[in-house]
């Protein structure tokens, strides 16, 4: 066995690195000489988080600069930086400036969520270096110059309650060749006078998260896109044009009146729908080419045409591949059982109401009799803690259907969920 003191330094750097925490990694490092030097010429991960020792609460800001800056110019090779001070209304400049001028040279990776004062354009001075991942919160970005501020390595951006214009934020993309990954949540994006309109365009763009947006019209102009995610967004149109490479899509407590993710949707194989108003058709017309579909999810759906159902007739018919369904929604009747095709390649199905109603069970009956491959159910519901006698019956006689029901379908393991 090899003993520590036999340790190559580049290795205990990477166990110093292992530590992430700064003060983990600081008494760590007092082990011995090799390991302090391990920590000079070897740590290349280091992190500064109010919740990873109590003492940040009680240290004074100017205080905590200090102890940032004794530490950091302790190293020599750091690669991934994180400072995140929840309990830090602002930093200085000059101290942050001096972090990001002295790490710029080996720094992969910077995460950052602390204000400054005033304003350091991070953008301008991490540009035209080997940054690869970045990730803003509560910072201000202006003036972006493509030309000038490249960002040639960088593959993953994320602006959480950052200040930035429309325009800058598209000619942020721009500077960014190889970008893959874009989270965008609740960012203050300013619109100039004459523009209604803010189209991102990506070349590389594989992955976008965007949460509590809103705007009249969002435009995306990115082919390589392979999921997309909108969360608490409120918009009036969105669209994507691309070249048909969408294999997710996920909505999410979306307001939006136009949505037009393309034509081209045969490589689509998660469809993931929760607390959305729909006009089915539309929607259903939109993806109903998607023959690769693997999982569709519609969950707290409401439909903006009362008589509309999802027709499982037609699901069957245009997702063959489909292995997993969730579904909940207001039942009006018996939905969407309507025709005799099967889902022959269903083997986990999830179903859920938010009133509870007499017709659930039998809903429940049907769809187990569709899917011969099922293998699972899980069954979601909503119990209030008041309910009437009628509630309570309710509950009960459902309950009793369902131990009915699986005594004829022995081999599907069921599983209930209730809030």
């Amino acid at each position: 066995m090899v003993r520590m003191e036999h340790l190559p330094v580049e290795v205990i750097g990477n166990i110093l690195s292992r530590l992430r925490a700064a003060r983990d990694v600081v008494i760590a490092s007092a082990t011995c000489k090799k390991w302090r030097e391990a920590w000079r010429n070897h740590l290349h991960t280091l992190s500064f988080n109010s919740s990873d020792w109590s003492v940040y609460h009680d240290l004074t800001t100017s205080r905590l600069e200090i102890l940032i800056t004794q530490t950091i110019f302790q190293t020599t090779a750091l690669q991934c930086l994180s400072i995140f001070m929840d309990d830090v209304d602002e930093f200085s400049a000059a101290p942050v400036i001096a972090w990001l001028m002295y790490t710029r040279d080996t720094l992969r990776q910077l995460h950052y969520n602390v204000r400054t004062t005033p304003n350091v354009n991070i953008i301008e001075k991490c540009s035209r270096q080997k940054l690869e991942v970045l990730a803003l919160a509560h910072n201000s970005v202006t003036g972006v110059e493509p030309s000038y501020q490249k960002f040639p390595c960088l593959k993953s951006l994320s602006l959480s309650y950052v200040s930035i214009s429309a325009l800058d934020l598209s000619l942020l993309l721009t500077a960014c060749p190889k970008l893959t990954s874009l989270s965008l949540i609740n960012p203050d994006i300013a619109m100039s006078d004459a523009q209604a309109t803010m189209k991102l365009s990506s070349a590389s763009l594989k992955d976008i998260y965007v949460e509590a947006v809103s705007l009249d019209n969002f435009i995306l102009e990115a082919d390589t896109l392979e999921n997309l995610h909108l969360k608490d967004c409120t918009l009036e149109l969105f669209e994507l044009i691309g070249k048909g490479s969408l294999k997710e899509l996920k909505i999410d407590d979306v307001s939006v009146l136009h949505l037009d993710i393309g034509e081209n949707t045969e490589n689509l194989q998660i469809v993931d729908v929760s607390s959305f108003t729909i006009m089915w058709p539309k929607f259903y017309n939109m993806i109903s080419k998607s023959s690769n579909l693997r999982r569709l999810r519609l969950w707290g759906v409401v439909f903006d045409d009362e008589d509309e159902v999802v027709d499982l007739e037609n699901v069957s018919v245009c997702f063959p591949l489909l292995s997993h369904l969730s579904l909940s929604y207001d039942l009006r009747d018996v939905c969407g059982l309507q025709g005799t095709s099967h889902l022959e390649n269903v083997v986990v199905l999830e179903l859920g109401w938010t009133i509870i109603s007499e017709l659930f069970s039998e809903w429940v009956a049907g769809l187990i009799e569709r899917c011969p491959k099922l293998r699972k159910l899980v069954i979601y519901g909503v119990v209030s803690e008041a309910k009437s006698p009628e509630e309570c019956q309710t509950l009960a006689n459902f309950t009793s259907a369902i131990v009915r029901l699986m005594r004829k379908y022995m081999h599907v393991e069921i599983q209930f969920e209730y809030e």
